[in-house]
């Protein structure tokens, strides 16, 4: 009897031991990330300098925000938007990972004209979505304002950063 009782004690020392080396697991609540203007961006069309579309941009420029982007956003006006600015032109090509949000992602040469669109990403979608050609901008929109904008492989872009 003594030993089933012995048993019995060391099974509930043993489970307490356990249970008390575990850590709490710590919940980590995800901040949402919200805009903020750091520039201004115009696209005029090419057949006319008079057609502007003015927008609100953040910029993405280092590592971090590069590979960050619009993720974790839960949305985003129509008009605003991030431009990527790269070192190089190249082709590239990016992903929705973790992205909430569905986009229209305007590709832009060195010289600031459009060569490239990939329309309407589905959020979270990890497919690549490539450029097709050289690119050194990369812009981000809300999903279907480049066909709103009617917008055009050939048409420009200019941009201003906010003074600090």
């Amino acid at each position: 009897m003594f030993l089933k009782f012995s048993k019995l004690v060391l099974l509930v020392l043993i489970v307490f031991y356990i249970s008390s080396c575990k850590e709490d697991k710590k919940v980590i609540e995800q901040v949402e990330v919200t805009f903020t203007k750091e520039g201004e961006l115009e696209l005029f069309k090419t057949n006319t300098d008079s057609t502007k579309i003015k927008i609100d941009i953040e910029i993405a420029s280092s590592d971090y925000e590069i590979q960050t982007g619009l993720m974790y956003r839960n949305s985003m006006e129509n008009n605003q938007g991030m431009l990527f600015v790269f070192d190089d032109s190249r082709p590239r090509s990016f992903f929705m990972k973790n992205t909430r949000i569905p986009l229209d992602l305007i590709f832009i040469d060195e010289e600031k004209r459009i060569v490239s669109f990939q329309k309407n990403a589905k959020p979270f979608d990890e497919s690549s979505l490539p450029s097709n050609a050289p690119a050194r901008y990369v812009l981000e929109v809300n999903a279907g304002l480049v066909d709103y904008w009617n917008l055009g492989v050939g048409d420009r872009v200019s941009y201003k950063t906010m003074p600090e």
